[in-house]
Formats: C-alpha cells, structure tokens, sequence
C-alpha cells in the first residue's frame, strides 16, 4: 500500500471519528443544558420533564410495563413492515407485468397515495375490529401505497435499450424480469426498506392513538392526559432507538447484498 493511500485511509478515519465525537458531543450538551434548566427552575420540569426524569422511568420500567408496551410496539411495527414491503413488490410487479393494469390503477395509487391515511382509521376498525389487527393493516395502509409508486417507478425507469435487446434474443418477460428489471432495482428496493421503518412506525403509533390499550402509542396518549411526561418523553426516546436499529439493520443488509453483487 503506498504512502498517500495510507494517509488517505488515516484522514478518513480521523474524519468519522471526528463527526461521531461531534454528535455525541451536542447530545451531551442538549442533554446538559436541559437538565440544567430544570433543576433551576428556569424551564418547568413538569411540562418539558427532565433527562434525570427520564432515566428514573426507564429504570422503574417493570412498575409501567414499559417492556410490555415495547414488545407491542415491535411486533406491530415489524409484522406491519415486512406485510407491506412483501404486498407493496409483488402488486408493483403484477401492475410493470401488464401495462394495461398500471395504467388503469396509476390514479387510484395517485389519490390513495394524497390520502391522509388516519383518515381511515374509523373504517379499518369496523372491518377488522379494534384491536392488534386494525393497527397492523393501519401500517400497511400507509406503507403499502409509497411501496408500489418506489418500485414501479423504479421497474419502469430499468434500461429501455437493455430490455430491448433481451427481447431481441428472444428472453420472455419472466427473465426480463428476474435476470435484468429486479437486478437493476436493488438498491431501489433498499431504499424502500429505509422508507418504509419510518412509515410503519407512524401506521403503527396512529393506530395505538386511536384504538390501542397497550403500546408506545398508547403510552404516549396516557402520558400527555395525565401530564406524565416523563413516560411521554421515555416513549420517544424508545420509538426513535427501535427506528434507529431497524435503519441500522437494513443498513447491514445493504452492505451484505453489494458485497455480494461485487
């Protein structure tokens, strides 16, 4: 390895290290400044609680159900993810398989897509009842629709002279499909993946707002009623860790699958 390929290597990792320092450094301040501001009475710790505040509720966690509400929480939001993200390609695949369909359903995604989503919330309930199942389809629904416009847009922006030049060797649509369209669509699809933790997460705590007795969701409207905002700001913190791990591990697969085509 030669001399500048070191130093560069050595400035790039002087160069993450310095961002990551940064970061935790404004944390710490944040953090700083608040609990300093609470405890002197500058801020009122009982509307904007405190960091103090917070670890106390994340440690007498048993005494709320926190872990309760969390597994409720994690599973709704990843049965949720995964649903859409399956239905989401396949009905993107049915709608570039035939064009006739695309172009019948493309103003009806249009709409669905503008749709305020929680808007549907009274109807879910009353089709599949208010409980667990009503929130999952809730995360569908506002998963699903984003799903299919990314990847369709993505199918149909595939290489047009690729494509033709398949169908001159005489490859059907099956092979187009599995051997040029959804090769080409793969980091289309991860960016989907990244798209949809965050989507899912919102169908899923939408869902615990309105119809749910148990979940991050569901603690976070107790808390605010209650003016416990200690446990409304302990959700958050929990919601944006269980986002960040689930971005992290699609980070993980991404790198997986390039190392793979590579």
């Amino acid at each position: 390895m030669s001399e500048e390929r070191k130093k560069y290597l050595r400035k790039q990792k002087f160069n993450k290290i310095l961002v990551l320092g940064s970061q935790i450094l404004i944390l710490a301040v944040f953090l700083g400044l608040w609990e300093l501001l609470a405890n002197k009475g500058i801020i009122d710790s009982f509307i904007t609680s405190s960091p103090s505040r917070i670890i106390n509720t994340f440690a007498n966690f048993s005494s709320n159900n926190l872990l309760m509400h969390i597994k409720v929480t994690v599973y709704e939001t990843i049965l949720g993810f995964i649903i859409g993200i399956i239905l989401g390609v396949v009905i993107a695949i049915i709608l570039w398989w035939s064009e006739f369909l695309s172009k019948v359903f493309e103003p009806y995604l249009v709409v669905l897509n503008s749709l305020p989503k929680v808007a549907l919330g009274p109807i879910i309930i009353i089709w599949v009842g208010a409980g667990t199942k009503a929130i999952i389809v809730m995360a569908i629904a506002i998963s699903l629709i984003v799903t299919i416009l990314d990847i369709l847009n993505g199918f149909l922006n595939t290489d047009k002279d690729l494509i033709k030049m398949a169908r001159t060797f005489g490859a059907s649509r099956f092979q187009i499909l599995t051997k040029i369209v959804i090769p080409a669509n793969i980091s289309t699809f991860i960016n989907s993946l990244k798209i949809n933790i965050g989507l899912s997460l919102v169908g899923v705590i939408s869902g615990e707002f309105l119809i749910s007795k148990a979940g991050l969701g569901y603690l976070i409207t107790y808390g605010g009623q209650v003016f416990k905002l200690d446990l409304v700001m302990s959700s958050i913190i929990i919601l944006g860790i269980f986002a960040g791990l689930m971005y992290g591990a699609v980070t993980i697969l991404e790198k997986i699958i390039l190392k793979t085509k590579a």
